[in-house]
């Protein structure tokens, strides 16, 4: 496994029931109807969707009342709280970067669990496993949070209190250790309040990935797909703006 994949953070694993607090569904609402619009600009009719990373299946949630969703993840923690929250999704365990399913799909999504590919081999692995589950005239659509070129360093947080009276928050710091390579580090805080009171504070450091926007077009491109880059707030061709628009958004259409 290499660096920084979720299954090796505590986030993901033991403390994956605190997920719903710390990023509440509700949040993913307009971003989710802006990626079902995407989705409604392939060649082809979209109905049938793979979600690589689902994690929690905060996005799915979102979909699946107008889509077929089979949602994958890495993290089995994730996928239980994914399957309580989707009962009516497909779920599977695997690795996004080399999952085969043995059938396509009219659209792949990969949202923000594209943040833990760190490698440009492994990002050129993962767009390769979204292209073989892509129907000719589909559309392949990345999320990452961060790019080289945009990256800023800063801080950030947010988090709720659930029904329960459990009580789940973050704090994180952003920062790029070294400019000239492709990933980027973030350190949380999550503060954990169960509904006995008693209190956890858990940190650490995440690895994220930060590709340059030629790397993605010319992986999405080397894999066979017609690719485009999306930035919100650019004016170019390529970019675009509307509410629930990403920060950046890659896509690519496979060629009929």
């Amino acid at each position: 496994m290499m660096a920084g994949m979720p299954g090796e953070y505590r986030l993901y694993q033991e403390l994956a029931d605190w997920w719903p607090l710390i990023s509440p569904p509700g949040e993913y609402t307009a971003e989710a109807a802006y990626l079902a619009g995407l989705f409604d600009t392939a060649a082809i009719e979209v109905h049938e969707v793979l979600d690589l990373g689902s994690g929690g299946g905060h996005v799915a949630v979102h979909l699946k009342d107008r889509l077929d969703l089979t949602l994958v993840d890495l993290s089995a923690g994730m996928l239980a709280v994914s399957r309580r929250l989707n009962p009516e999704c497909a779920h599977q365990q695997g690795d996004m970067r080399t999952i085969r399913l043995g059938r396509t799909f009219d659209a792949v999504l990969v949202h923000d669990a594209v943040d833990y590919v760190t490698d440009p081999a492994d990002l050129r692995e993962l767009i390769a496993t979204a292209f073989a589950h892509c129907r000719p005239g589909g559309i392949a659509v990345f999320v990452p949070d961060y790019t080289a070129e945009t990256f800023e360093g800063g801080t950030g947080g947010g988090g709720s209190t659930g029904a329960d009276g459990r009580q789940g928050s973050f704090r994180e710091w952003t920062w790029d250790p070294d400019p000239a390579d492709e990933w980027i580090q973030v350190e949380y805080e999550f503060t954990l309040r169960a509904a006995d009171g008693t209190v956890q504070v858990v940190r650490e450091a995440h690895r994220l990935g930060a590709f340059r926007r030629d790397t993605w077009l010319r992986l999405l491109a080397g894999a066979g797909f017609e690719p485009e880059a999306r930035f919100a707030g650019e004016g170019q061709a390529g970019g675009g703006t509307g509410a629930g628009m990403p920060a950046h958004l890659f896509t690519g259409r496979r060629p009929r």
